[in-house]
């Protein structure tokens, strides 16, 4: 499957926007896993721990794969620094293979060369990797972050809006495990704070940040704007959300996504071409005018907006488009 390409394919200075993509699998031990990126793109190993390594390749940068489990990893870092309790991490290592998922963090990818990056995923699949589905009681899940074409502050309202507008539409399309669905970190937005994006002609990304840190303060959504906004102004993100894991970079962090990797049918560009809903409409002004105005004409008093006849007329748009 091919990767779509975004209508803006550029940042304001001109250069290719990029995309980095995040992905969280069990099945494999981690050094089977640094082995197969080696192979897949070579570069050099570096062991941070018995569970953290980075790869680094001369063509796209470091790679970071862990043991996606704050205490392994902390005694992992500890054994190595203290040289002992390495049997006691191994055994660690032994017992979460089925239920800690790998998490490996690409660098950023040039729209053009994403395809490079999908070559990934057949040799972990092969391998043995697996995930959300083969789990029952795990949510493992892929995380997309695309470079923002602008930090403009109608771009980033544009791109919020068209989240909002398809967000139910999108979680359908996603077909998004009951485990993840009822887990808190992929919240969609409420629909309240929809209407605000829907309502308000933002002057200032100061205040589209305070009405997104006032009805999002977490990190928990399918669209998590904290590492943009605290590129931005890291400052009034850490006023409110007392979070160490925001990581400022100008890129959108979509969540929503599982992880189906032993899905034969699925890659990166399965998860990369729902989110290309999001980039389209987010750069047609006519259109997000379009579905704001109908999706405000169909909120009830009381009960709002009922979500299916949402998701239908959505889908009119969609095949209006001729974007299935």
């Amino acid at each position: 499957m091919a990767f779509k390409t975004p209508p803006l394919t550029t940042t304001d200075d001109g250069a290719t926007r990029r995309v980095g993509f995040e992905i969280e699998f069990t099945g494999l031990t981690i050094s089977a896993v640094t082995q197969i990126m080696q192979d897949t793109f070579g570069g050099e190993l570096e062991k941070k721990s018995a569970v953290e390594y980075d790869l680094q390749t001369p063509e796209y940068g470091k790679f970071k794969v862990e043991l996606d489990w704050e205490f392994l990893k902390n005694t992992a870092l500890e054994a190595k620094l203290k040289d002992h309790g390495h049997e006691w991490v191994d055994f660690l290592h032994k017992i979460a293979l089925s239920v800690v998922p790998i998490e490996i963090v690409t660098p950023p990818f040039p729209l053009d060369k994403l395809d490079h990056l999908d070559k990934l995923i057949p040799a972990l699949r092969n391998a043995g990797a697996k995930g959300t589905d083969d789990s029952v009681i795990a949510a493992f899940g892929v995380h997309i972050n695309p470079e923002t074409p602008s930090l403009d502050v109608h771009t980033l309202h544009a791109y919020l809006k068209s989240f909002g507008l398809l967000q139910w539409c999108l979680d359908k399309a996603h077909d998004v495990n009951v485990s993840r669905k009822i887990s808190p970190y992929i919240q969609l937005y409420t629909e309240d704070y929809v209407e605000v994006l829907l309502t308000k002609q933002y002057q200032t990304i100061d205040e589209l940040m305070d009405d997104y840190l006032e009805h999002n303060p977490s990190r928990n959504r399918a669209l998590d704007m904290l590492p943009l906004f605290a590129s931005i102004d890291q400052d009034k993100v850490k006023q409110t959300v007392k979070d160490t894991k925001i990581n400022p970079r100008p890129t959108f962090h979509y969540r929503l996504p599982d992880c189906l990797i032993e899905n034969t049918h699925w890659s990166f560009a399965s998860s990369w071409n729902i989110w290309h809903l999001v980039e389209v409409l987010a750069a047609d002004p006519e259109a997000l005018n379009f579905l704001a105005r109908r999706f405000k004409a169909m909120s009830l008093p009381v009960i709002g907006v009922k979500r299916n006849d949402w998701i239908k007329e959505v889908k009119q748009w969609i095949k209006s488009r001729e974007l299935e």
